[in-house]
């Protein structure tokens, strides 16, 4: 929610005067939801964002550690990269990685979709080459790097679709109903507010025995 409704909350609470005791816990409620919407992004956003961050970095480490292990950096890069091969090289794994994180972050961090058909097209494309990758490559015969590189880039893109589908989204949705529902209520509250005092709320104490005088005070003697 951008802070346009921020404003509107705000605005549409002071015109109701909130200053009563039973409008606080309402303004509190609200306030508190502004806080959060002052942030950037939601803190359950943030965590998948940082997700998909470990995603990339993960699968980028365990590949550069399939370079130096069979036969150096440098010498890898040139036989997987510059001579790519399908069916030998993990230079594909790495640049799926890369699409995953570049799709998903554009669409949940910078965009801020509510939605699930990017990481839909995210996950459905890296089923897709990773199985056919396992079928028609030559990965399982070069050790254990060809079996853990495509075994974890699935499993990752498996637990980004279940923590957008299944925390981030709806955690998002409850948030927004709930701050929906204060508003709804605090429109239903009575605009009037506590009144002047009335006359009957002024009180004089009485009057001091002590201090009244009888007529038979001031009588004359002759």
């Amino acid at each position: 929610m951008d802070s346009q409704c921020s404003g509107s909350a705000s605005s549409r609470l002071t015109g109701k005067g909130l200053g009563s005791a039973g409008a606080t816990p309402v303004s509190v409620r609200v306030e508190s939801y502004e806080a959060g919407e002052k942030k950037c992004i939601s803190d359950v956003r943030r965590t998948f964002c940082l997700f998909v961050t470990f995603d990339l970095l993960f699968v980028t480490l365990l590949w550069i550690i399939e370079l130096n292990v069979n036969g150096g950096i440098q010498k890898q890069l040139e036989i997987e990269v510059l001579h790519y091969d399908y069916h030998a090289s993990f230079f594909d794994i790495f640049l799926l990685a890369v699409f995953r994180f570049a799709v998903l972050i554009l669409a949940y961090a910078v965009c801020k979709l509510r939605h699930w058909w990017a990481i839909a097209i995210t996950t459905a494309a890296s089923c897709a080459f990773l199985i056919a990758k396992v079928i028609l490559s030559k990965l399982l015969s070069q050790g254990a790097f060809g079996y853990l590189l495509p075994i974890i880039s699935f499993v990752l893109a498996w637990i980004e679709t279940w923590l957008l589908d299944f925390k981030v989204l709806p955690q998002e949705a409850e948030d927004e109903n709930r701050f929906q529902s204060i508003m709804d209520a605090t429109d239903r509250a009575p605009l009037i507010g506590p009144g002047p005092l009335s006359d009957g709320q002024f009180y004089s104490p009485p009057e001091s025995l002590a201090g009244r005088t009888s007529s038979s005070d001031f009588q004359f003697t002759p």
